[in-house]
């Protein structure tokens, strides 16, 4: 009887791991020659099936009963031609051409539950298959990994791996790749993970790790994955990965298994090492708590977006590093990526940004140091001032910055769904420097009020979101207290987000795509807008930051657009919907 008995002793079972691997991934090439094979027959049939011609005989009768004279329609007719001399073949052919049927719903629906029956029977023995083979299903990590980034999971030579790319580039990826194929190998291992904030560990890098198991053709079920502490650990052979955030190596220090020494570290979104820590410096004191007492391999892994400005301190550092024997830097972008790895919409966004504004394509996509302009909205145009479309708004927010003697200003935007815009309505303006008249917090909570009302009047809104100055206590509060005597409408006062940086590249991508406008009521904010700048000399030191010259409508209409980043950003393509480069 033909059964796996039979196979033994003939070389099968003698197979390594990868011989096994290698006639796998033949046969399923195979396969899918086969299937392509197939598919291409039915395409070149149905062009057949479709094509006209030119018969004396059936041309005439088809087109009198107003049917096309294509292959198809003739072989049909000349079916039924045959079907009523008597020919039983050609009429069961007609019959089910039609649809037809000799079987009963009862019959079909029993047919149908054995399909489902065996259908079930198969998958749980393919998951059994899968749970039994264990390490044997495992891929090759070059499967799952873009071709320019070959060498460099390979090298043991450089110390230094520095990879940076624009958004798309797999680099989060390749790390993931990485770390959990340095953790499965035979020799003691671990792998430590870090970020500046380590808050953010959980929703990107830790994710992506976790996703590379199953990108890699193993089973979770071989690891100890843990939340608090963030590791996952490989239960055959105990090698680890820890996740930490810079400000927390100590601790990570005190957990880390003697018995297996440090191979790699990856220090994900490297900027932030240099935005808000003490850049060069903090790196090498991480690397020398780690480095401690490996006499064998160990690699850092450097992974980061680079910023627009070429004098940016981590593009400073990156330069330096260049020459170094014991550093490699890798530049990849979105293009080096198999297309069926992106998907439609990522590339659809890539091209959409290309063409509206190519300057920040090659920052955001490619990964190029494009340089900073002097001013912030360069992209702000006429095209972005009109008057709002809709008549009625469920929901409008408004923007404040407070200021005692500098300016105090609102500015309000309603969300329009139809036209996928956030449409701004108007504003209220004042500076008792200029005027000359000082007003107090109470008297600008009651301007508030009267501006909502003004609005609630004309736009039927009900619901109002107030993203208020985080300096403006005082004020907050004094509108809180006007707002619980009113009960035409609902106000909610939060406090807004003040990340600068963040906030400009918001207000600049909604200028981009076109999801914002701008009223010519506005005309403080118009103002603004078309003059609002970075410091020169902060471009030169490589951490640009606005001028704090006539900003208070910009810095407003920023609040507006971080508090309801939410809901604006369903408004963008879809690939333009996630974190900031």
């Amino acid at each position: 009887m033909p059964n796996e008995e039979n196979l033994k002793g003939h070389g099968f079972h003698e197979r390594t791991a990868k011989e096994r691997r290698e006639i796998a991934v033949m046969g399923g090439k195979a396969s899918g020659e086969a299937r392509r094979r197939k598919a291409d027959f039915r395409k070149t049939l149905n062009l057949l099936l479709t094509a006209e011609i030119d018969s004396e005989e059936y041309k005439p009768v088809l087109e009198a009963l107003g049917v096309e004279c294509t292959l198809e329609s003739a072989l049909l007719m000349a079916q039924i031609k045959e079907a009523m001399k008597g020919n039983t073949k050609a009429a069961y052919f007609v019959a089910q051409y039609a649809g037809q049927s000799g079987q009963t719903d009862a019959d079909l629906e029993e047919q149908m539950a054995k399909i489902q029956l065996m259908q079930a029977q198969k998958e749980k023995v393919a998951k059994q298959d899968t749970e039994n083979e264990g390490s044997n299903s495992a891929k090759d990590p070059y499967d799952v990994i873009i071709p320019e980034l070959w060498d460099v999971f390979d090298d043991r030579t450089h110390e230094h791996q520095i990879i940076t790319s624009g958004r798309a580039g797999t680099k989060s990826s390749f790390a993931g790749i990485l770390g959990i194929a340095t953790i499965i190998s035979d020799e003691p291992a671990a792998v430590v993970v870090l970020r500046k904030r380590h808050n953010k560990l959980r929703k990107t890098v830790y994710k992506e790790i976790i996703r590379a198991i199953g990108r890699l053709g193993l089973s979770k079920d071989d690891f100890d994955i843990g939340v608090s502490p963030m590791e996952i650990r490989h239960k055959r052979n105990g090698n680890i990965i820890y996740f930490s955030g810079s400000d927390s190596i100590d601790d990570t220090k005190g957990i880390i298994d003697e018995d297996k020494p440090i191979r790699l570290v990856i220090l994900d979104e490297l900027t932030e090492f240099f935005d808000v820590g003490e850049g060069e410096e903090e790196l090498t004191n991480i690397e020398a708590t780690f480095v401690r007492g490996n006499n064998e391999s160990f690699r850092m892994l450097y992974l980061y977006n680079p910023p627009k400005n070429p004098n940016a301190p981590v593009n400073v550092w990156c330069r330096k590093m260049e020459l170094r024997e014991d550093a490699i830097h890798k530049h990849i972008d979105y293009r080096d990526v198999p297309v069926n790895w992106l998907g439609k919409k990522l590339l659809e966004s890539a091209e959409l940004l290309k063409s509206v504004d190519y300057r920040l394509y090659r920052w955001v996509w490619l990964g190029e140091c494009i340089g900073v302009d002097d001013l912030i909205y360069y992209m702000f145009n006429d095209s972005l001032r009109k008057e709002p479309e809709a008549e009625h708004y469920k929901l409008i927010g408004v923007g404040v910055d407070y200021g005692q003697q500098n300016a105090t200003t609102y500015q309000a935007a309603g969300l329009n769904i139809n036209t996928r815009r956030m449409e701004g309505l108007g504003e209220f303006y004042h500076s008792g420097r200029e005027s000359g008249k000082q007003k107090s917090p109470s008297d600008y909570a009651k301007e508030l009020i009267k501006f909502t009302d003004a609005l609630h009047e004309k736009y039927s809104c009900s619901v109002f979101y107030v993203f208020i100055d985080p300096s403006a206590e005082g004020l907050a509060e004094e509108i809180k207290r006007l707002v619980v005597e009113s009960n035409q409408y609902s106000i909610v006062i939060k406090n807004a987000e003040n990340d600068v940086a963040v906030g400009i590249q918001r207000v600049q991508k909604c200028m981009t795509y076109q999801v914002m406008s701008v009223s010519e009521g506005q005309e403080n904010l118009i103002r603004e807008l078309g003059t609002y700048e970075y410091d020169p000399k902060s471009i030169e030191s490589g951490r640009e930051k606005p001028m704090k010259v006539d900003d208070h409508c910009c810095d407003a209409w920023r609040y507006l657009v971080m508090g309801l980043w939410s809901k604006i950003k369903y408004f963008l393509p879809a690939g333009e919907r996630g974190e900031e480069n």
